[in-house]
């Protein structure tokens, strides 16, 4: 057969590929199901009939037959971040007193210390005399809640997240508003009777708030 007989037969191939695949398409009434009949699965393409927003209109859209929609109360689950304005803080309440029970029960002790200063891991309590903040300058520091952490709320949010480190979330909301208390307690920023809810977390001052500042550049060589 000669090279230009070759060339030709596969140009006529590669024409008809497409005709194969939209006389497929419409036996399925818009779609193609293809699976592995031994194990069940299967993916079914289905027709787009929007405006090409996600895609080109009427493109073939892959489903793959597997998951459930989320329902509300997983969304919920999962919705637990709180903003710096206190958004998103739970009900409930907690003492500075229960908060060094919890201290102990959920074994904060182990990381931190009796009173967060001894670690062996990550140093919770420490001010700077006159709460200054010169990081910058003196890099021997050691970032703490006192003399780091802009905002209370932000303690709350991540000690839900986060902690206890062996098993985090399993602390109640009541649990983390009393530990969070009493960190803040550690740092001489509540005192020992203290009731700590979700007013107690935003109008708690931190000595850095001020020290952090939004990112307004809108470009060019000035830093703030």
């Amino acid at each position: 057969m000669s090279r230009t007989n070759v060339v030709s037969r596969l140009l006529s191939v590669a024409a008809l590929m497409p005709a194969l695949a939209a006389c497929g398409a419409g036996d399925s009434g818009g779609g193609v199901e293809a699976g592995n009949a031994s194990s069940g699965a299967a993916m079914v393409e289905t027709t787009d009939p929007g405006d090409g927003a996600t895609g080109r209109a009427g493109a073939a859209q892959p489903v793959y037959g597997f998951g459930t929609p989320a329902t509300e109360s997983q969304i919920a689950a999962w919705d637990i971040d709180i903003g710096p304005d206190g958004a998103g803080l739970p009900p409930g309440q907690g003492t500075v007193g229960e908060g060094l029970e919890v201290w102990e029960r959920h074994r904060c002790i182990l990381c931190h210390g009796p009173t967060g200063r001894e670690g062996p891991n990550d140093i919770i309590t420490g001010r700077i005399p006159g709460d200054e903040f010169p990081f910058a300058n003196d890099r021997s520091l050691r970032s703490t809640v006192g003399n780091y952490w802009p905002y209370a709320t932000t303690l709350f949010d991540y000690t839900r997240r986060a902690m206890p480190f062996d098993l985090p979330g399993t602390m109640t909301d009541e649990e983390v508003y009393a530990v969070v208390g009493a960190m803040l307690y550690f740092n001489d920023l509540l005192p020992a009777d203290a009731v700590v809810d979700s007013a107690t977390v935003v109008d708690t001052r931190m000595p850095a708030r001020d020290r952090f500042v939004p990112d307004n550049r809108t470009g060019g060589p000035t830093i703030r």
